[in-house]
């Protein structure tokens, strides 16, 4: 099943408000240019799937927007995956899955509920390392392939 992505999203500092953009450079050695998460040990990108995040809203009655979330890629009309060591291609990029994104204490800062709203089926997304850098724009092809 191919989907398509449909979000990005950078901080340029820890904490920061995310900046959405069109299009993005991502490298083995920094994940996202300009995200200051970027060189996390195994969380150089995070990446959530856009039904999950919509059933995670359903159940706190609220349409937030994607970057509440705080992750770096959105992705849609793909199944998502929930266990770790799969890839996700997005356009020329190779993402490998290393874990579950946790819903941490900020989501309910955000939206009281939504921390409980993300934990069932990995709605929180999940984290990834670069396997193959490249240039990422809106609207490209993505892809998951469980290992």
């Amino acid at each position: 099943m191919t989907g398509h992505l449909v979000g990005i999203a950078r901080a340029h500092e820890l904490g920061a408000p995310l900046e959405e953009m069109s299009a993005a450079s991502i490298s083995l050695e920094r994940g996202i240019a300009g995200d200051a998460r970027g060189m996390k040990n195994g969380r150089q990108v995070t990446v959530i799937f856009r039904e999950g995040w919509e059933d995670a809203c359903r159940d706190v009655g609220a349409d937030l927007p994607w970057i509440t979330r705080r992750a770096n890629l959105l992705l849609a009309n793909l199944e998502w995956p929930r266990e770790a060591g799969g890839l996700l291609r997005i356009g020329d990029v190779e993402l490998q899955i290393t874990m579950e994104t946790r819903p941490c204490h900020l989501m309910d800062r955000a939206y009281e509920g939504l921390r409980a709203a993300l934990r069932p089926d990995w709605r929180g997304g999940v984290c990834c390392v670069v396997r193959r850098g490249g240039e990422i724009k809106l609207g490209i092809p993505a892809q998951y392939m469980s290992r």
